[in-house]
Parts: structure tokens; sequence; C-alpha cells
């Protein structure tokens, strides 16, 4: 039901698709210009090495010989892999300064886009819950400047935080997959496919587990609810409902990935351009189905359609008729239910 719910609030503020599209294509030739002048500065002579060629060619070798079958580079992949990282290091290590402030220029450009793309993100939460809550169209403009300072906090506590989970997510992953195939019996290239198996499935768990957490956090900030940080505080305590949000985040994230790779394979990857904002709008539409409903909380999925409470659901027809605007029904649907005894006196 909930899958099915954001399925549809996802399509019906499908335009907010290609303005996250265009916020984003904007923001990513900033950065990656910023990018390229630090890196071509800095680090030429390292990008000209041939152990940073040898290196940056041993991934591509990996999934060819992954897909045709290749048992002899897989079963040498890891030592050769390895002995590369090793060559690249002691390079890197020979060039210390200007690799140190290549990282760190890169590392706040890194930060600055996730901040800027935050905004973005916020906006359009904004403009869904409005579409949720009394069924109006708000402007991207007009909710990026309305939330501009709550974003802006949001992003400022959030995106450090996440720097940081996904940087301890990449070292426990990296440990799944170079090091746990010397546990498992040498059958081919076998444990080198268990062992990507595994790290697929971490990083799809730990970042279901991060969404499941923060759910409820933007939610309860675009709604005026709670102030960013009683927000976070909020999110990180509701305990309600944490498995079901975290098995809806499990399957969303493997259906988006499937739908990026499939969409991107078929189209050479042209589908993405639509496919990566829409993976966006759908798991915001989640976090708010899910702050809706663990709230008890009605909402609009279409005008005729109502979620959120036993109240809620009922049939349109017994809660509007076609005389009420827009205004009425929001009021209908807000109004404090009213519950009757048994004698169908007031209680």
């Amino acid at each position: 039901m909930r899958f099915r719910n954001a399925f549809h609030i996802t399509m019906d503020n499908f335009s907010s698709t290609f303005k996250m599209l265009l916020y984003r294509l904007v923001v990513a030739a900033v950065t990656f210009s910023l990018v390229y002048v630090i890196l071509r500065l800095a680090l030429d002579p390292v990008m000209q090495s041939a152990e940073w060629v040898t290196l940056r060619e041993m991934p591509g070798e990996f999934f060819r010989a992954l897909v045709s079958g290749d048992s002899a580079v897989l079963q040498t992949f890891q030592e050769n892999f390895h002995t590369s990282l090793m060559d690249f290091l002691s390079l890197l290590a020979s060039n210390g300064g200007a690799i140190a402030g290549a990282a760190v220029g890169v590392c706040l450009i890194y930060l600055l886009s996730r901040f800027l793309n935050g905004l973005c993100l916020f906006a359009i939460a904004g403009t869904m819950y409005d579409r949720m809550s009394v069924f109006s169209r708000t402007s991207f403009s007009a909710s990026y400047f309305k939330n501009l300072g709550r974003a802006a906090l949001y992003e400022v506590i959030y995106v450090p935080i996440v720097f940081l989970y996904d940087a301890v997510t990449i070292l426990i992953c990296w440990f799944f997959f170079f090091y746990v195939p010397s546990f498992l019996p040498s059958w081919g290239f076998l444990p080198v496919v268990l062992s990507l198996c595994l790290t697929i499935t971490l990083i799809v768990c730990l970042q279901s587990l991060k969404m499941t957490l923060a759910s409820a956090w933007i939610p309860s900030v675009v709604s005026g609810e709670k102030s960013v940080t009683q927000g976070l505080r909020g999110a990180l305590g509701a305990k309600k409902g944490f498995w079901r949000r975290f098995a809806t985040f499990l399957a969303a994230i493997y259906i988006i990935i499937v739908a990026n790779v499939g969409f991107g394979l078929f189209t050479i990857g042209s589908a993405l351009f639509v496919t990566v904002p829409l993976s966006f709008l759908f798991l915001l539409g989640l976090q708010f189905v899910h702050y809706f409903e663990d709230n008890e909380k009605k909402y609009f999925i279409s005008v005729h359609d109502i979620a959120g409470s036993a109240e809620a659901t009922k049939c349109a027809d017994d809660l509007i008729t076609a005389e009420d605007s827009l205004e009425e029904l929001n009021r209908k649907i807000n109004e404090p239910s009213v519950r009757q005894d048994d004698d169908g006196k007031d209680a």
C-alpha cells in the first residue's frame, strides 16, 4: 500500500524530475569545472603516469573477465590489483604535498555539490508536502526560497554526517571484497563472485538503514512541526514501523538499481537523465508516505483519493460532493474525527 501510494505521488509530481535534472546538471557542470582545474594543476604528473593508467584499466578488465568467464584473470585479479595499487600509492607518496592539497580541494567541492543538490531536494520536498497535505501546486522557485534557511541548516548537519557514514561504508565494503575471499574455499573465480555479491548486498543494506533512520527528518521539518535539530532527534528516535520502513527502502533501492541499469543499458545511458532524478523523487515520496502513515495523518494521493487513516480512506463519495471546492475538501479531511457511542450521541 505505501509502495503504491509513493509511486502515485511520484507520478503526480513528475514535472519535478526535470527541474531536479536541470538543477543538478548546472551544479555538476560548475563542480566538474572546479575539480578539473584542481586536478589539472596539481595532479598532472600523477595522472600521466604508467602506474595510474594500469590501475585505471583494471576495473574494466575485471568486469570483462566476469562477463566472459575468464577464470585465469579472475583468479589473479586481487593479487594484480593489490600490486598495482601499492605501486600507485608509492607514486602518491613521492608527490605528497600536491596530493594532499588536491584531495582537500576535491573533498570541499564534493561537499559543496552535496549541499547545493540538497537545497534542490529540500525545495522539491516542500512542493511535495503542499501537494500531499492541501493538494496545491507550489512552484519550485517559491518553495526553494521559502525553505532556504531551514534547508541550509539541514544540509550543514546532514552532509558531513552522511559523508562520514558513506566513508565508513566504503571501508567496510573494501574489507568484504578484498579479505572475505581469503576465508572462502578456492573454487576458481567463485570466491570473487561471492565477495562481489556480499559487497553489493552490504551497500544496499547500509543505504537502506541510513534512509530508514533519516526518513522522517525532512518531512517533519518541511511540515513546520519541528525545527531541524528537533526533526533529527525525532527521526533517530522513531521506533514505530522501523522494520517496515527498512524493508520498504531495501526493496526500493534494489528496484531502482535494476531499473537504472536496465534503462541505461537499453538506451545507451540516455534514459538515466530521467530515471536518476526520478529515483530521488520516488525515495522522497516514500519518506513522506511513511511520515504521514506512521503519524496517522491524512494526505492526498489524488483529488478523489485520500489516505493516511481509517477516516481518510473512506470512499470519496462519502467524503466530498461535486459542489465541494478544494478549500472545503481540505476542511473536511483535516477536521477532527467525531466518534459516536452506542446511543448515537457524540463521545
